[in-house]
């Protein structure tokens, strides 16, 4: 760990979210492989940036081709590629964007990890709000995300040819108080982005007159 190192403070949390007229926050969408979490987050991404939001997707598979291109799958190797996502998503919400994370993050400790960070006080303005941090679970039966395939990895898991692969021969560990639940095998997409958009509104988080588009426009 670097030691000869000095944090330089920038603009308050208050006064970025001032000038942009946006509060930052992340999204984190969590569940197996096939459950729907990359399509129903790049709807979502599309619907607020039709709304006249920043926001930007980060996809599981997308950061392995370059942030994390380093890392494997194996437990440590999962760990630490979700606490660097956590470290990227918090920037961007820092800034003011709505990031939106899409990764199966198997590990209730490390999506907690992920949640403390953006709750974390910063010392240089200990007065900064909390990040909000959104859970949204992506919730479907092992066998429906099997039948889905479109990867053809649950196949390759069964025959042994994909090792310490979620749900198969790795545990994937269901949140227990997800802000948001998602059944993708009962529920469409536009439905699931309408949903997490009244949520948001909700809580005052898109601005105001922010959220009065509709989904599908």
């Amino acid at each position: 760990m670097a030691t000869n190192i000095t944090w330089h403070p920038s603009l308050t949390r208050a006064e970025r979210t001032t000038y942009r007229q946006q509060r930052g926050l992340t999204i984190w969408f969590t569940g197996l492989s096939a459950s729907g979490k990359s399509t129903i987050a790049t709807a979502l991404e599309q619907h607020l940036l039709h709304l006249g939001l920043s926001a930007y997707r980060l996809d599981g598979d997308n950061v392995r081709f370059g942030l994390n291109k380093d890392l494997g799958f194996s437990e440590k190797d999962r760990n630490e590629n979700i606490r660097r996502i956590a470290e990227v998503a918090k920037l961007f919400a820092d800034s003011c964007t709505i990031a939106i994370t899409s990764f199966i993050s198997p590990y209730r400790k490390d999506r907690l990890v992920a949640r403390e960070l953006h709750a974390a006080v910063n010392p240089a303005h200990p007065d900064d709000e909390p990040l909000p941090f959104i859970e949204v679970f992506v919730d479907i039966p092992l066998e429906v995300a099997e039948q889905r395939d479109p990867k053809g990895l649950y196949k390759k898991a069964r025959e042994g040819k994909i090792p310490e692969f979620t749900g198969i021969s790795a545990p994937y560990e269901a949140p227990e108080n997800a802000e948001i639940v998602i059944r993708s095998h009962e529920e469409s997409v536009e439905d699931a982005v309408r949903r997490i958009v009244e949520y948001l509104d909700s809580r005052g988080l898109l601005g105001v007159g922010k959220a009065e588009g509709k989904v599908g426009n």
